[in-house]
């Protein structure tokens, strides 16, 4: 049975990502902040990817990590009137650092599996092409996981370890105050035909949800 750890999968499209593994019939490992109540095939851990003493390595092996965990703090922001330094340190320790973190602390899982995969779920805010202004925080912290990602696909592609990077949509959530287009189900199905099809020819790919390829 393959093996998954999806990082803040209590609601959104982590838990929709969630539900579409069980669906599939995978083995799943979960984290939430806070505590959840047991579930069939889920391994749930509390997990504050800020925190480097809250990661733990998850036994056994791991054929995919999903790096979901992700906060927007900076909306309606204007220069000027916004953007505190306090909204910088705390998106980047959750979108960047804990990123990061949660990556290394689980890499001795998933080099013990074969051709063993990471997605992180950027964003197409973090593209340097596309530039509309605004959201400076948060546009920066994904600008920073898309780099974060591309440069880990460089020093793990020689262990047969793929990594992608990818905009899941605009998507009904409460970072998006559920007014987004896709529903978090339609966004994690594209996602997991996304995971399915990387490889070690397409590692440090930048996809949207439903297979394009996003420019950088």
């Amino acid at each position: 049975m393959p093996r998954v750890m999806i990082v803040g999968a209590n609601r959104g499209i982590g838990r929709a990502l969630l539900d579409g593994y069980l669906k599939r019939g995978w083995e799943c490992v979960a984290t939430s902040r806070n505590e959840q109540e047991s579930e069939d095939n889920v391994t749930w851990m509390k997990l504050d990817v800020r925190d480097p003493d809250n990661h733990i390595t998850v036994k056994g092996e791991l054929d995919l990590l999903i790096c979901n965990a992700g906060v927007f703090l900076d909306r309606g922001d204007k220069i000027g009137s916004g953007f505190e330094a306090n909204l910088w340190e705390d998106t980047f320790a959750t979108n960047v650092t804990g990123t990061y973190l949660t990556i290394e602390t689980q890499l001795e899982a998933l080099r013990a599996s074969k051709n063993s995969k990471i997605a992180i779920i950027s964003s197409q805010m973090g593209s340097d092409t596309t530039a509309p202004g605004g959201s400076y925080i948060y546009r920066s912290s994904k600008a920073a996981s898309l780099n974060l990602g591309r440069n880990l696909a460089t020093d793990l592609k020689s262990e047969g370890i793929s990594v992608g990077i990818y905009h899941p949509g605009w998507v009904q959530t409460d970072m998006t105050r559920n007014k987004g287009r896709l529903t978090p189900t339609e966004s994690a199905d594209g996602l997991i035909e996304r995971f399915s099809e990387l490889s070690i020819k397409t590692t440090g790919c930048f996809e949207t949800w439903d297979g394009k390829i996003h420019p950088y």
